[in-house]
Formats: structure tokens, sequence, C-alpha cells
């Protein structure tokens, strides 16, 4: 949709908006559809080409505003968890459909997916320790719990963990910044001599700084037979696994509890939209579940429904899943694939830049779209580039530590953004370093 279309859809979508307020008294005040009413008005997978605007927007008359806003809310989001999960060949356990133990729920970031699932995990392992040893008390439990993640994982790991009142321990990467079984063993097997119960396990695909993956073919087995629960966490990397050839990157999710992306990254919706599925729903619900008398319903003991503010931690929710479903629509999974494909295509052009450069360097393995590179020599010069960089205002670059180096990196990540961009971002930075290592050498 380019600028002119999306004013002329603008306007349209502010007079039916005021035509709704203008008719609202003629609306029922409470929908007469029944739970499970909508899956069956919707296909039951993404649509691979674009449908039209106009056939979205009629369909929201027909099939949303019956329901609106519930049951519409809820059963909308279901569904749509489940077509992305299908986009992603998630293993079938993760959905909702054919009345499966698992599902997905949209959060409002993958830092409250990782905490949601921590506190989940937890209250699971102190029901299943007190219902072996009943003379055990929460508090004898909980000062023993360990959790784990990379010491490449992000910040909110180790906050989920300071909120869920546990201890976090970092594992140390390999070479490639990943996870491994070998040092994930180590750690266990010391922990559990000194009278610790490693119970959370977060595995990280596409890790903020450099975009590695811990190897979950080797985490996930370990993880199953200590019982430990396993969250995957993609924040950023998890929208590429929507195109085929990059699918490899997601196996071994089939031995995660919990995995989570933000589609609103790389996919198109816009914030806040983070994606989580879980195998076994009641995990979530046996932790989080209230039910005063202002919160009850007709329905909330039927088995129609899915109640999902016993998915999350606020009670309160918007409809999200409708922006999911514009998307989805408006792009097609095709559409969908070539941005992420292209992006992708200009990350590997702004590296081999790089690579004909010989004062640069490339500091990791570049496999979607983040470029991490540095001038070779000390951290200070690279330091001094990125400030320059920053001060001119052109582009904006947002650097991290890999071991003892400070590494710049180039995040593809503009709907926009074409090859011109990418040329002219490497012609600017050139030139600043050409000054910064002039000055060096004054």
């Amino acid at each position: 949709m380019n600028t002119s279309e999306f004013r002329r859809r603008g306007k349209e979508m502010v007079d039916y908006v005021a035509n709704y307020m203008e008719g609202i008294e003629g609306r029922q005040v409470y929908p007469d559809v029944e739970p499970g009413y909508l899956r069956p008005l919707i296909p039951d997978s993404a649509p691979q080409e674009p449908d039209t605007f106009e056939d979205i927007i009629n369909d929201i008359e027909k099939i949303i505003m019956p329901g609106a806003a519930s049951p519409a809310c809820t059963e909308l989001e279901t569904v749509m968890m489940d077509w992305l999960g299908k986009m992603l060949e998630l293993p079938k356990a993760f959905l909702t459909e054919k009345a499966g133990e698992g599902g997905g729920v949209i959060q409002g970031s993958a830092s409250e997916a990782t905490l949601v699932a921590l506190l989940a995990a937890r209250t699971k392992v102190i029901h299943r320790l007190q219902a072996a040893s009943p003379e055990l008390t929460q508090a004898a439990i909980m000062e023993k719990l360990v959790a784990y993640s990379s010491d490449q994982a992000h910040s909110s790991v180790e906050r989920a963990g300071l909120i869920g009142g546990v201890k976090l321990k970092a594992i140390p990467s390999d070479g490639n910044f990943a996870m491994r079984a070998s040092a994930l063993q180590e750690a266990l097997e010391r922990d559990r001599a000194a009278g610790l119960i490693p119970f959370f396990v977060v595995a990280t695909l596409g890790t903020t700084t450099c975009c590695s993956f811990d190897n979950l073919l080797e985490v996930g087995p370990i993880c199953n037979k200590e019982d430990m629960w396993l969250h995957v966490d993609a924040a950023y990397a998890g929208s590429a696994f929507i195109c085929p050839e990059f699918r490899h990157l997601l196996n071994g999710v089939e031995f995660a509890d919990s995995f989570n992306f933000n589609p609103h990254k790389w996919l198109l919706v816009n914030f806040d939209c983070s994606a989580m599925w879980v195998k076994k729903r009641s995990d979530l619900t046996g932790a989080f579940r209230l039910d005063p008398t202002y919160l009850k319903h007709s329905h909330q003991d039927s088995g129609l429904i899915t109640d999902y503010r016993h998915w999350q931690i606020p009670l309160g929710r918007r409809f999200r899943s409708l922006k999911m479903w514009f998307v989805f629509r408006m792009y097609g999974v095709k559409g969908l694939q070539a941005y992420i494909r292209k992006h992708v295509q200009l990350s590997h052009e702004f590296e081999s830049l790089v690579l004909q450069d010989p004062r640069f360097e490339i500091c990791a393995k570049v496999t979607l779209g983040l470029v991490c590179f540095r001038l070779k020599g000390s951290n200070k010069v690279n330091e001094a580039l990125l400030q320059r960089i920053n001060s001119a205002r052109k582009i904006h670059l947002v650097p991290c530590h890999l071991r003892d180096k400070f590494v710049l990196r180039f995040a593809i990540c503009s709907r926009t953004v074409e090859s011109a961009h990418v040329q002219r971002a490497w012609e600017h930075i050139k030139e600043l370093a050409a000054d910064v290592l002039r000055a060096e050498k004054e």
C-alpha cells in the first residue's frame, strides 16, 4: 500500500468509525453468537497471495462485528496464532486446533513472554516437589531454584529471574556465541551437587548482540531428560522462520515447552505483538488462574472458550489479533517471505562491502539481517568511529561487546530500505573511518 492509497484508506476508516458511532444505538449490547462461531467462518491458514483491502473490510462487518468485542477478540487471536504457527511449521502440539493441549497467546513483549514462562515453570516445579514431599514449603523450594541461559541472552531474561525471585546463571557460549550441551550439563551437575534445583532454561535463537543461535538440538534433549522447562526466545529471528530456507534454524523446537517471537520486530505488525506458544496451556492457567465473582461468566467452565486472562500477567487486553489478520491478508505469506528475503539479501550486500575493505573485519556469522563489524584495531578506535557515526545523525548504529571486542552492529530493519541506502550508509561509514584513523595517527 503506497502513501496515496494509505491516505485514501485512512479517510475511509474514519468514515467507518463515525458511521459506527452514529448507528451504535441500533446495535445489540450483547452479542448473540455462540462460543466457537468464528473459526468456521475463516480459512484455517493464512493466504499465500494478498487479499484486497475491500475484502478484509467487508469481513470485519460480516465476521468480526457480530461478536465484537467478545468473543471475536479471543477467537480471532486463537485462529491467528494457529495461522502463524503453521507459517512457522511449529509442531502441532503448539496449536489450538483439533482440541490440542497447547496454543498461542499474544503477549506485549518477549520480556513478558519469558517472565510468564518462568513463573509457570516455577509453579509447576513447586507443585511437583510438594506432591512428592508435602512437608516442603514453597520458601524452602524457592531458595534452591536455579534457571539458566546463555551468556549472550538478552538482559530481559535476567530481569525475569529477578522478578520471579530465582537464581539465574549464565552458561558460557562457544566460539560461535552459542549455548552448547556440554557447558549446560556441566553447570547442572555442579548445581545439583550443591543441592540446588535446576528447573528452567532459556535458549535464544538470534541473540541481540550478534544474532547467534543456541543449539536447540543439543540443549533440548537435556532439558527433557532433566525435567526442566525449556523456553525458546526468538524475539527477532523468529519472523525469518516463515521462509523454508531459514526454517532449519528452528529445528529442536519440538523439545521446548514454550516458544516466543515478536511479529512487531520483523513481520510488519505494529508494536505491540509478541507471539507465544505453549505445549500445555494448563501450565499457564495453573500458574495464573484466579476467578473472583466479578470476572466469572456463563461459559468459563464449558470448555468451549479460551480465557486469555489466565495466560498472562495483566487481566485487560487489546484486540491485537486484528492487526495480525490485516497484515497476513494484505501481504499474504509470499509477500511476507519476500520482505524477509530482501532484508537478508541487503545484509549480505553490506557484509560483502565490509569484506572488500582491508581496514574492517566481520565479527560474527551473518545469518539474517544483522552484520557485526569493526575496524581492525583497538576498542578505542571503534568507540570513536561509533561516536562520529551517531553524532552525524545520518544513520544510527547500536554497539555490543563480543568477548573483549567493542563491535558495531548494522541492522537492516526499515520497511522501505533499498540497496541504495545500504551503499550510501557504507560510503558514509568509510569516510568517517578515514577521519578516525587519520586523527589516531596525528
